[in-house]
């Protein structure tokens, strides 16, 4: 099977990387000389040094080239949430597409789904997430992801395409329900990493990722998902792994908030984008329009907005009043 990966960020690069040795691969950059580079360097070194791309994977910046390649085979598009839009405008109306980007798009408020519904309505598509660190995905540690689409033709092939010794994919019928997890927890992480900047402990951690938790699954079922693929890889385990794994992006801009840091100063440093940061005015957004209470996500949205300090933030949530669990 031919996959094209559209976006040679670190997850791009990782999947590309594990899928060359079983299947004809090509990774394409936006940057000719990103490309050449790796190419001579069988190294991503602007956004995963740490691991070696293998012999077998084609890198091109020739954006016709790679949509050939992949013409009877899956396109996986691995760009920021912001470019989905564009980059599903631009593959054939009959390709076979599935995007790892997570959020909402900032503009409309739109899960990738939903933008794929506007953009390319006939298109087979579908998306994969689950709690994957790329760098780990590269070095062929075990990882689970899950691959949710309507298509039940196009899930078996994302299984035949990405499933390894080192990689299992599950599948779900339930894509909304999978993006509402992976857009959420990164909001969530953030709020995770202001805690334990603070020094607040492990029970605030228990409670923040619970109550999270429960304001995902709030969301998602306002937005007609299933309760239970929360409790699954794109709900409860990506929350796990983006709240407490200290190579989360999302969680660092957290513990630097909580040291007093500028969000302009700690985007510059981290020189990757963190989705949490543009995905929670949005969350916050389709939240209201539902009524639907979230209070963890609305306090991340003060103190990234400078309204709030960490401590209000978290004197806010301390504040509320008592109510029963469920």
């Amino acid at each position: 099977m031919n996959i094209t990966v559209l976006g040679a960020g670190a997850w791009g690069t990782a999947l590309a990387a594990s899928t060359a040795s079983r299947h004809p691969t090509m990774l394409w950059a936006r940057d000719p000389e990103q490309a050449a580079h790796m190419r001579a360097l069988r190294r991503n070194e602007r956004y995963l040094p740490e691991a070696g791309l293998p012999e077998a994977l084609q890198v091109t910046p020739d954006f016709g080239a790679a949509l050939a390649h992949a013409r009877d085979g899956l396109l996986v598009i691995a760009t920021p949430m912001a470019a989905l839009r564009e980059m599903l405008a631009s593959v054939p109306e009959h390709a076979s597409v599935w995007w790892l980007c997570k959020g909402f798009e900032a503009r409309t408020g739109l899960l990738g789904h939903e933008v794929a519904r506007e953009v390319q309505p006939g298109a087979r598509a579908g998306v994969l997430s689950g709690p994957s660190f790329a760098v780990e995905v590269a070095r062929g540690l075990p990882t689970a992801l899950v691959a949710a689409t309507t298509d039940a033709a196009l899930a078996e092939a994302a299984v035949q395409a990405f499933h390894s010794d080192s990689l299992r994919v599950y599948t779900s019928a339930d894509p909304a329900g999978v993006e509402v997890g992976g857009a959420v927890k990164n909001v969530l992480a953030i709020a995770t990493g202001i805690a334990d900047g603070m020094g607040l402990g492990l029970n605030a951690r228990a409670a923040l990722i619970t109550r999270g938790l429960a304001e995902m699954t709030r969301l998602g079922l306002a937005l007609g998902a299933r309760a239970e693929t929360f409790m699954g890889l794109s709900g409860l385990g990506d929350l796990v792994l983006t709240a407490t794994g200290d190579l989360s992006r999302n969680r660092q801009v957290g513990l630097k908030l909580a040291g007093g840091q500028s969000l302009s100063q700690i985007l510059t440093e981290l020189g990757h984008v963190a989705e949490g940061v543009y995905s929670a005015p949005t969350v916050l957004q389709r939240a209201r329009e539902w009524a639907v209470e979230m209070p963890i996500t609305e306090a991340v949205v003060q103190v990234l907005d400078g309204r709030f300090t960490a401590r209000q933030g978290l004197e806010y949530l301390m504040g509320r009043s008592a109510r029963s669990e469920w």
